[in-house]
Order: C-alpha cells, then structure tokens, then sequence
C-alpha cells in the first residue's frame, strides 16, 4: 500500500488510521457483547439502583480497532515499521495481561511484574545511545501508566472517557511539536476508544475491563518515549495520578477485594463510604450526586489538564531556546546517558 500511496503526509495517515480503528470496534462491539453475555462473561452494575447485568472485558473490541489501526499504519508508511510493530506487540502483551486479570484476578504485585516485562520491547524503540537507567525506566514507567488507567474506573465511560480526552490532548500536542509519527498510535487507540465510548457511557451495555483500561495507559507510555514527550504525557494523566497518590496514601497497595464499593442511596445517587479510602471519585462526591454528573466532573479535570498539555506545547519550542535552562537540559542529557 505504501507503493501505491506513497507521497501521503504522516498526519492524514493518522487520520485514515483513527477512522479505520474507529469503524472496526463500532462494527465489531454489537457482535463481541453478545458474545460476551452467551459466555456469561457478565458483572452487576451496582451504581444503578436495578443492579443491571452488563457485558465485561469489552475491552476486546478496543484492542481489536487499534491492531487493525496499527497495521493499516504499517501499511501506508512502511519506515515506521519498526517502531508500529514494537507498539502493537506492547499492547498486545498488555492486552493478554488485561484477559488474564479479568478472568483469574491477579494481585497487584504479580500483574505490576508481568506489565514490566511487557514494557520491555519499547526498549527497542528508544533514542540511540541511551544509558541502563533510562533503559529501565521505560518498563517500569509502562507498569506504572497502565496501572493508574486501570485504578481510576468503575463508573460508565469514566475510563474510556478520560482516554480519549487524554490521548486528544497527547495527539494534539504531538502535532504541535511536529511529532508526526507517533500519531499514528495515538490516532489508532483515540479512534478505538471513541467508537467504545457509544456502548460504555451511561447506562453502558458494556465495561472496558481491565483488558481495555490497561492499554489505554500503555498506548499512552509508548507515545510518550517513542515520541519523546514525557511531560506532556504526566501532565495529562495527572487525574489517574492524582487519584492512585490518594489511594496509596489512604490505604496503601489494596487488592480489588478489600474495595468498599461507591454506594447507591434511595434517590439513585452515588453515596461515598464513610470509612475507606480516598480517591479522585470519592472527593467529588462530597455530597450525593447521580453518576452521570460524577462522570462529567471527572471528565472536567480531565480536560484541563488536557488544555495544560497542549499549552505546554505550544511554549516547549520557546522554552528550549532559553539559554538559562541550558544547565538543566545538560543534567537531562546525564540522565538519558547514565
């Protein structure tokens, strides 16, 4: 395809990628709950009221629009190969991770570990002539990226929600700073999630899993060392940051089963626990609201932080040329070396 399409700029590539994964998680998503629900591969929605049964691990569908984006990458800008094809089997690594969590329950340690060792292929994505330090990052950062994803979720369209909002931002970012290339991957994953966000958001036919909010933080850690913007990359995932910081200090490392669930009162709102852990959800529902306010709100620092990143952006090309940071950028350079 690249021979037939050759002079087509990154960034409409990009775009030709999002739609693709778009429309393969749209068309694919009906088909994947039903199979889904025949399985019996169901949870209780316990924020409603009625205790709806809904569809789990629709994260499939996701997973499933951003391989088919990748490799419709691939195809059309053949340079790439390298780098697209070291994404694909991160995320796919992460996905299968994500299945396995879903259907076993991994405790925290044992799926930290196994998200390291599927952060280790972007190794070989990094900038030439790096040290072992900066080496070793990149795994754990990854470990660490999928798992804040995946902390920051339980209500509909949350996670899918605050993805997209994040990787828009990320996208746009990259586009500002002429990082074209890794667009690509965000485009992929953003189309994704947007066509996911139909069926999860409220009332959701469907949740992500953690097969889908796994590799929302992964795809994120990628464009981030791939694409060499890491603070714009923390900045929009301060909410999932913000929020898993909360729950460590409240409570430490907590296993999924220890989790007092958010609680529904007689008029259907969301009630937080009286004793438990704190969170960025338990902060805002300081007094009862319903969940598609909470999800909004949520949704709202998202976006802020999106806009943060963005103008982070637009001002890093004047802020490189400050001679005064020169001092800092030596140290960063030491770091990158080490």
């Amino acid at each position: 395809m690249s021979n037939i399409l050759p002079q087509l700029p990154l960034y409409f590539i990009a775009i030709i990628c999002g739609i693709i994964s778009f429309l393969v998680t749209r068309l694919s998503m009906p088909k994947i709950i039903k199979k889904l629900e025949k399985a019996e591969i169901v949870g209780k929605d316990i924020h409603k009221s009625w205790k709806p049964i809904v569809a789990e691990m629709g994260g499939f569908g996701i997973l499933f629009g951003f391989i088919i984006g990748i490799f419709a990458g691939i195809g059309m800008h053949d340079l790439l190969t390298f780098q697209l094809m070291v994404v694909l089997v991160v995320i796919l690594l992460v996905g299968i991770i994500g299945i396995v969590d879903d259907l076993l329950v991994l405790s925290s340690k044992e799926k930290f570990f196994l998200l390291f060792l599927a952060g280790i292929p972007l190794v070989w994505a990094a900038p030439p002539h790096v040290g072992i330090i900066y080496l070793i990052c990149i795994p754990i950062a990854l470990s660490i990226g999928a798992n804040i994803t995946n902390m920051l979720a339980g209500l509909n369209g949350i996670e899918s929600g605050l993805g997209i909002i994040s990787l828009t931002s990320l996208t746009i970012a990259c586009i500002i700073l002429g990082k074209y290339d890794v667009t690509i991957i965000s485009m992929s994953m953003l189309g994704s999630l947007v066509a996911f966000l139909y069926f999860n958001k409220h009332p959701a036919k469907v949740f992500p899993g953690d097969t889908g909010t796994l590799i929302i933080g992964a795809t994120i850690v990628s464009i981030a060392f791939i694409g060499r913007v890491k603070l714009i990359a923390l900045i929009v995932l301060l909410p999932n940051i913000i929020d898993a910081a909360l729950k460590f200090y409240s409570a430490g490392v907590m296993e999924r089963q220890q989790f007092e669930p958010t609680k529904v009162n007689d008029e259907g709102k969301l009630v937080r626990p009286e004793v438990g852990f704190k969170s960025l959800i338990r902060l805002v529902l300081r007094k009862p609201i319903s969940e598609k306010k909470a999800v909004r709100i949520i949704w709202g620092i998202g976006i802020v932080f999106g806009i943060i990143g963005i103008a982070v952006a637009c001002i890093m090309p004047g802020v490189l040329e400050n001679q005064t940071l020169a001092n800092f950028m030596q140290i960063k350079e030491f770091f990158y070396h080490m």
